[in-house]
């Protein structure tokens, strides 16, 4: 669960500090638990599941829905500047359009 955890944050984009402040714990802390020297309590996987925006079966577990795929992207992609959505954006209607002409 510990990579799932720390893998949930890297693609986010959120750091280690910032989950630590969101989930009021230190950050050694959030550290500590990523590298699996500490065990989550039922309350912290709670929150870390509101956080990440997947649920708390997904960090168990690893099974990512698609939903949950789809929640993620939506969460980093409204942190992007407008300019960076466009070129998302740009870049979907490539790939679909790639994906068509074949």
């Amino acid at each position: 669960m510990n990579e799932r955890l720390r893998n949930a944050r890297k693609c986010l984009g959120l750091s280690q500090e910032y989950v630590a402040r969101q989930m009021c714990l230190s950050r050694p802390t959030i550290s500590a638990i990523e590298s699996g020297q500490r065990k989550v309590t039922a309350e912290e996987l709670a929150r870390f599941s509101q956080i990440y925006g997947v649920t708390i079966e997904e960090l168990l577990y690893g099974k990512v829905s698609e939903q949950a795929e789809l929640e993620m992207f939506a969460h980093v992609f409204s942190e992007l500047s407008d300019m960076d959505k466009r070129e998302v954006m740009n870049l979907i209607d490539f790939k679909r359009r790639y994906k068509n002409a074949r």
